[in-house]
């Protein structure tokens, strides 16, 4: 399970508000339609139709692949049934109270929410490690303020998160998108709706501006941002404003559309119309991945297929839908049964599955259905206990300020459960941080030793750096490490002042790691280092996705391009050092073809090269589990053929199969002979991720590549 989006963002549950109609019974005094509101048991349906897309997306289920897209849905009928509330009021009264409006939100929002977050609180202190909780405080702080979508916009355009846990909390990122939405949406709705009453005129082509305008420029934006950054673009409320607007819109057409179904042919006409809307949904489900480019155009299908679902099944009274319409299926008893519960299972089921997974491991399926299924136990109890008398009581509909005191609250108790959880998580991280004080120790030079004076053979106990330390424990060449969207790379040299010789580092932040070893050869000899690194670039001429990009990896081929071009164009390196990730493709001839394109280009230098062994993966944050385990390391250990696969390209270096090109496999280091590969060796926290070496672990290995690059002949003997 990951945090990628979309892979791993999840739609925002609808206010569990009403579903209602709007009907036009007469004109007002100002010729214009006036809307009221009538119950919809159909939306309630269609409730139950996004929400159990999503669970099935989140469960891994077959054919769920694009379950994501109950967000999409979600959206639109939040943005018809709240606009729909606010058209209401002005018709009948030309205006609305703000403070009424939020109470309202307040009340049927907030508290179910709260008790989840609460929830969720007391259940990391029980069972995530101490970093993982700090990281689940931050989160849980971020969305219970409803700024959460904005906390993980930086998690997931931050190319050195890739290999965070996903965030317990992470749905919420939805349910804050809306709140936002409509912190905005209301007020220029009032505004536009005190204006038309100071000029004596209707409100509704004011509106319908306001909501076309909203909508053309948020579609616009999410257009940009899918091609140039997709998670921002699917995380950010500017950029899925559109679909809350495609709703609004849809409440301003409903009565109109109303009147256009009825009359001969109504019943063929809202058959076609609704069934082809839950079919649009329905083909977006199965036929969309984690790879579609989204939102994007392509939510045009689920939008506009959720849009039209409402408007067919709306009626100028209230007779029930006939046989041949999609509103048979969806106010059956349990398509509402679950549409109700929609809200308070969508809280739930992300932390059950989350946590759940964060003891067992990860699971297959059939489990994780299980899981989210589970969770709707807790969601029938907090709807019936919960969500349901705060909204239906008098006492605290009778005043605004009631209903926002309810939301405070609700707001207030979970921020006060993330402090107590963060607080207590970084005492222990502080205590850990002290015991492992000290200086670093030398590295050995060869053998089974990492250290040059290894000490006890210890199992457990402080480590270095200490886990919270080791998620920043970086190489120093801050901004040498050029992030997804730069197509070049600046000058960065280091080393020996002034020095005329130099030694390259190029490649991916797999290259960046080395970059301390590689200092410390290159100042024993009176050289500089070239840093020619940018993140998640495949050095091998490979054309890939970037995941924080959300697209085809332009800049990479660019980067690649002009770096082995700049390092052609100067003075002859005495060594390239050259290392990538080994992982970005699974296709070997493609891979073998481009290593051979971007190797030939290096040997034509006239440098010796070496290529350094990928590192062992783990493809799980280490120092998160560290962290809950230092009394056994070997808890955090992983097995050996899957932290280092076979790398092909080592085994025919290592056979000379390629003059001028070395392989340096530093593994036995890392990973000794046994079946399984350890996080820490000799004391020494090796990993400050999933997949790169901690500063601290690099330059402990400086004394080991030194060695093995004298034995290769690549270097001479140094000076100091």
């Amino acid at each position: 399970m990951t945090a990628a989006v979309p892979r791993t963002a999840t739609p925002a549950p609808v206010a569990p508000s009403r579903p209602a109609a709007l009907t036009v019974p007469a004109t007002t005094h100002h010729d214009t339609a006036r809307y009221r509101l009538n119950f919809r048991p159909d939306i309630e349906g269609l409730r139950a139709v996004a929400i159990l897309t999503v669970l099935g997306f989140h469960a891994g289920v077959p054919f769920f692949s694009g379950g994501y897209v109950g967000v999409d849905v979600f959206f639109v009928v939040s943005g018809f049934l709240i606009t729909g509330l606010l058209l209401a009021r002005v018709t009948a009264h030309g205006t609305f109270s703000l403070a009424d409006f939020y109470a309202r939100r307040a009340r049927r929002i907030l508290p179910a929410a709260g008790v989840v977050l609460a929830a969720t609180a007391a259940a990391c202190w029980l069972l995530l490690p101490p970093l993982a909780r700090v990281d689940a405080a931050y989160d849980l702080i971020a969305a219970a303020v409803s700024g959460a979508n904005w906390r993980f916009v930086a998690a997931q355009t931050d190319y050195l998160a890739a290999h965070a846990e996903p965030s317990p909390v992470l749905h919420f990122w939805s349910l804050a998108v809306e709140e936002q939405f409509y912190l905005g949406w209301a007020p220029v709705l009032l505004l536009v709706a005190v204006l038309a009453r100071r000029w004596g005129r209707t409100a509704l082509p004011g509106i319908a501006v306001a909501a076309g305008v909203v909508t053309a420029g948020s579609f616009a934006l999410s257009l940009n941002w899918t091609a140039a950054a997709a998670p921002l673009a699917y995380l950010g409320s500017p950029s899925r404003a559109w679909q809350f607007g495609v709703g609004a819109g849809a409440a301003l057409a409903a009565p109109y559309a109303a009147r256009a179904l009825s009359g001969r042919g109504e019943t063929w006409a809202r058959a076609v119309l609704g069934w082809g809307g839950l079919a649009a949904i329905g083909w977006a489900t199965v036929a969309f991945d984690g790879l579609t480019p989204y939102p994007g155009l392509a939510a045009l299908v689920p939008t506009a297929g959720a849009a039209v679902v409402v408007l067919a099944g709306h009626r100028a009274d209230d007779r029930s839908a006939s046989g041949a319409e999609v509103g048979r299926l969806l106010t059956t008893g349990p398509a509402r049964t679950v549409g109700r519960l929609s809200y308070t299972w969508y809280l739930w089921h992300w932390p059950v599955l989350v946590l759940a997974q964060a003891r067992l491991g990860e699971l297959g399926w059939p489990a994780r259905l299980a899981l989210v299924v589970a969770a709707g136990v807790p969601a029938a109890l907090t709807t019936r206990l919960v969500e349901r008398p705060l909204r239906f009581s008098l006492v605290v509909a009778a005043r605004p300020r009631r209903g926002l005191a309810v939301g405070t609250t609700a707001v207030v108790v979970p921020l006060a459960a993330a402090l107590l959880l963060g607080s207590g998580a970084i005492r222990v991280l502080e205590g850990n941080a002290r015991d492992a004080a000290g200086p670093l120790p030398a590295g050995a030079t060869g053998g089974p030793w990492l250290l040059a004076a290894p000490g006890p053979d210890r199992q457990g106990g402080p480590v270095r750096p200490a886990p919270a330390q080791a998620r920043q424990d970086f190489p120093p060449t801050a901004g040498c490490e050029v992030p997804p969207e730069a197509t070049i790379s600046p000058p960065c040299r280091y080393g020996t002042p002034g020095a005329r010789d130099r030694v390259v580092l190029i490649g991916d932040s797999h290259a960046g790691q080395w970059f301390s070893a590689v200092d410390a050869l290159a100042r024993r000899r009176g050289w500089a280092v070239e840093v020619l690194v940018k993140q998640g670039c495949p050095l091998p001429k490979l054309t890939v996705r970037s995941p924080q990009l959300g697209r085809a990896y332009t800049e990479c081929d660019t980067w690649r391009r002009e770096a082995l071009a700049r390092i052609a164009a100067g003075p002859r390196p005495r060594l390239i050092v050259a290392a990538s990730l080994n992982r970005y493709t699974g296709d070997a001839p493609a891979l073998a073809r481009g290593w051979n394109d971007t190797l030939d280009r290096l040997a034509a230098t006239g440098a010796p090269v070496a290529y350094l062994r990928d590192t062992p993966t783990f493809g799980r944050d280490v120092p998160t589990c560290l962290s809950g385990a230092l009394e056994v390391w070997s808890r955090c250990a992983v097995t050996r053929d899957a932290a280092l696969p076979r790398d092909r390209l080592a085994e025919d270096l290592a056979r000379g199969g390629r003059p001028g090109v070395s392989v340096v496999d530093l593994s036995a280091a890392l990973c000794p002979p046994g079946p399984r590969c350890p996080a820490v060796r000799e004391g020494v926290l090796l990993y400050r991720d999933g997949a790169h070496l901690t500063d601290t672990a690099a330059a402990v290995l400086a004394p080991r590549l030194d060695h093995e690059l004298l034995r290769l002949g690549l270097l001479p003997e140094a000076d100091r």
